[in-house]
C-alpha cells in the first residue's frame, strides 16, 4: 500500500504569475500568460507528491471567495484536501516575470488573522489522520503562536509519525529538538536562525552537522539553490550535492518541490543520501517551468539520474 504524506498549511495562497515587457513605477503594467496556482508551502508540496507518484493529503486554513477559488484550484489539480475554515480572506500573491532585464517580483501578502478556535481546528483536524509521515511547510499566519509547529512534532512523536520541517525564524527556532525527522532550512534561513551570514561552505557544513548532532532533527538539509544541498545525520557524517545546471525560468516552489521529492523518497525507504538526490532533482526541475512548483516528473527523473551519475564518477575518483 502506499505511504500517504499528509502536508500542513496554515497559510496558504492564490499564487498569480504573470509576464510583462517592463516593471515601471506609476505607469499601468499591462501582464500576459497570467497563470492561477493553488500555493503555500504544504500544498506545493501534496501537488509535487502527486505528480512524483505518491499519494498526499493537503490539510489547510482557507477563508472567504478566495480560499473557494483556492479550493476550486486544488480540485482540478486533483490535490486531495481537508479545509479547516477561518473568517479571513486567503490571501493573494503575484510574481511578475520583468522580460526587459530577466528579474523576478514578487508580491506576497502577510495574509489574514487567525482565531485561537481556528488554529485549535486545524489541531483538531489533524488528530485522527492516518499517515507515516507529516510535512509542516511554510510561513505562520497572524494570531497563530510560534510555537505551533512545535506542537505538532510532538503530537506526530506521540503518533509515532515522521515529521517534515520546513520553515523560517521563530516558528522554525521553536520547533527544533522537538522529535523532528528532517528540517530543511535554505541557506537565507540558516543565517536568520544564527543571526549572522554563512557564506563559507566549510562553515556551512560545520553547522549542518553541529544542528544534526544537538539534535534539531535526525536529519538536517540546508539547500543552497544552484549550489545545490548539504545533508548532516545525527552521526556526524555529511554530504554535499551540487545541483545540475539547467534553465531557469521561475523559482517560485523550488524548495517546496525539493521537500515533497525528498521526503516522498525516504517514506519510499530509500536511504538520505539518494534522497538528498531526488530533492535536488526536484527542486532544480521546478526552476526550469513557469508558474509555481511546477516540476514534471520526467524531468525530476532525467535530473536525478544526472545527479546519481555524477556521485559515482566522483566516488570512482
Amino acid at each position: 500500500m502506499a505511504t500517504r504524506i499528509v502536508t500542513l498549511t496554515l497559510n496558504p495562497a492564490i499564487d498569480l504569475a504573470c509576464e510583462t515587457d517592463s516593471v515601471q513605477p506609476t505607469l499601468k503594467v499591462r501582464t500576459t500568460t497570467e497563470q492561477f496556482d493553488p500555493g503555500g508551502g504544504g500544498i506545493n508540496v501534496a501537488r509535487v507528491v502527486n505528480e512524483l507518484g505518491g499519494e498526499s493529503l493537503a490539510v489547510l486554513m482557507a477563508g472567504g471567495a478566495t480560499g473557494r477559488f483556492l479550493r476550486e484550484l486544488l480540485d482540478r489539480e486533483g490535490v486531495a484536501c481537508r479545509t479547516v475554515p477561518v473568517a479571513g480572506l486567503t490571501r493573494i500573491g503575484v510574481t511578475i516575470h520583468d522580460r526587459s532585464s530577466g528579474l523576478e517580483y514578487r508580491f506576497v501578502p502577510e495574509g489574514p488573522q487567525v482565531s485561537e478556535a481556528e488554529w485549535r481546528g486545524l489541531l483538531e483536524a489533524l488528530s485522527d489522520l492516518e499517515a507515516d509521515w507529516l510535512v509542516g511547510s511554510g510561513s505562520l499566519p497572524r494570531g497563530v503562536p510560534e510555537d505551533f509547529y512545535a506542537r505538532i512534532a510532538a503530537l506526530a512523536l506521540r503518533r509515532g509519525q515522521h515529521f517534515v520541517l520546513d520553515s523560517s525564524g521563530s516558528p522554525l527556532k521553536a520547533a527544533l529538538g522537538k522529535g523532528i525527522t528532517l528540517v530543511k532550512p535554505s541557506l537565507r534561513e540558516l543565517e536568520g536562525l544564527l543571526g549572522r551570514a554563512v557564506a563559507d561552505p566549510l562553515e556551512q557544513d560545520a553547522e549542518a552537522v553541529r544542528l544534526a548532532r544537538e539534535g534539531a532533527a535526525r536529519l538536517v538539509v540546508i539547500s543552497l539553490g544552484a549550489g545545490g544541498a548539504v545533508l548532516a545525520n545525527a552521526d556526524g557524517s555529511l554530504l554535499r550535492l551540487p545541483a545540475p545546471t539547467v534553465p531557469v525560468r521561475s523559482a517560485v516552489g523550488a524548495g517546496d518541490s525539493f521537500v515533497a521529492a525528498m521526503t516522498l523518497a525516504l517514506a519510499r525507504g530509500l536511504p538520505a543520501e539518494d534522497a538528498l538526490a531526488w530533492g535536488i532533482a526536484a527542486g532544480s526541475a521546478a526552476v526550469m517551468h513557469y508558474g509555481t512548483a511546477h516540476p514534471r516528473r520526467a524531468d525530476v527523473e532525467s535530473l536525478y539520474s544526472q545527479i546519481s551519475a555524477g556521485r559515482r564518477s566522483a566516488v570512482r575518483s
